[in-house]
């Protein structure tokens, strides 16, 4: 296989991996319903695969992490509801595969197999325009069972 076709499969065996990793959580790392502390660790995994999939420009794993009925509250205060209005807004960044994407963890609550909520100081950078975005951002997420799902982030620029 060229270098080229390898490239061009690595975001679907990334997605793949991720979808498997993110059935599989539940039984392996949960070991039962109401385990607080594997939950916590599916909750690890889940976002941290939220987090390294918008960074890494992976479509398919950021939409599987999210909620259907999801929320996004841009810094702008622009408001879109539903995973496929968030996936189209979002959709520049994940085809333009150029912005720079870093964040430091600040707070962080998960309470048992129930919800969790992280806190985030985040920088989104586009160099080659000289955009600069310095963040807060909260991610409320929500266990539906099974695994744990992004259902709301807003984010509050920082001077």
């Amino acid at each position: 296989m060229n270098t080229r076709s390898h490239r061009a499969l690595r975001p679907l065996a990334s997605a793949a991996l991720a979808l498997a990793a993110l059935s599989l959580a539940p039984a392996v790392l949960a070991g039962g319903h109401g385990n607080a502390r594997g939950c916590a660790r599916q909750f690890e995994l889940a976002q941290r695969m939220d987090m390294e999939s918008f960074r890494d420009y992976d479509e398919e794993t950021f939409r599987a992490v999210h909620d259907d009925r999801a929320v996004t509250i841009f810094g702008s205060g622009a408001v879109r509801y539903g995973i496929d209005a968030i996936m189209t807004a979002l959709a520049s960044h994940f085809t333009g595969r150029e912005a720079v994407w870093t964040w430091t963890e600040k707070y962080r609550v998960v309470d048992g197999c129930n919800s969790a909520f992280i806190l985030y100081e985040t920088v989104y950078e586009i160099p080659r325009i000289g955009f600069r975005q310095h963040a807060l951002t909260g991610v409320t997420y929500s266990h539906d069972g099974h695994r744990w799902l992004a259902i709301a982030d807003q984010g509050t620029p920082l001077p």
